[in-house]
């Protein structure tokens, strides 16, 4: 019994240190992990913005080729048919916004959520537009949806306003 106390008197005080130096060691090499972590995506921040901010530049640019004031002036009716020039209207919305697909993997998922937001709510009010009896052509569905006469709030600015801030916050 003696022999064993003696042993452990003897024991004790390296394991002790022992048990002190790997929590040491291993806080130390946490430390260094989270360093070297942070100097590599610091590294590839350089990198990696100016592609995101590219990114923001189109989707800015297809939302605003979108808007209607501007899709109105440059897509112009071949027909005077209201349900064939809103069918143009959503086939140019659509390659637009198939043209810029690839962006969404450079912002976030609620930025892309706008985005996608923003192109089917134009859409379906361009739709709704042209289901209305009193707009008979093309040319009446063009200065209805100029006028905006029901109040509508213009989807591509919301979306334009959400990428905004984004934008900012990856400068805070």
């Amino acid at each position: 019994m003696d022999q064993i106390l003696e042993i452990a008197i003897a024991v004790g005080p390296a394991i002790v240190v022992g048990v002190i130096a790997y929590y040491f060691f291993d806080s130390f090499l946490k430390n260094e992990e989270g360093r070297r972590r942070f100097l590599l995506h610091k590294e590839s921040q350089k990198d990696v913005l100016p592609v995101r901010l590219q990114a923001y530049e189109r989707l800015t640019l297809f939302l605003e080729r979108i808007n209607p004031n501007q899709l109105l002036i440059r897509v112009k009716p071949v027909t005077e048919d209201k349900k064939a020039y809103v069918d143009l209207l959503a086939a140019t919305i659509e390659q637009e916004f198939e043209h810029n697909l690839t962006q969404q993997i450079y912002i976030s998922s609620e930025g892309w959520g706008a985005v996608k937001s923003a192109k089917n709510t134009l859409i379906q009010q361009l739709r709704k537009a042209a289901a209305k009896s009193e707009i008979t052509t093309a040319q009446q569905l063009r200065e209805h949806i100029l006028q905006n006469p029901d109040g509508q709030e213009n989807p591509s600015r919301v979306a334009l306003e959400y990428l905004k801030t984004e934008v900012q916050e990856l400068f805070n």
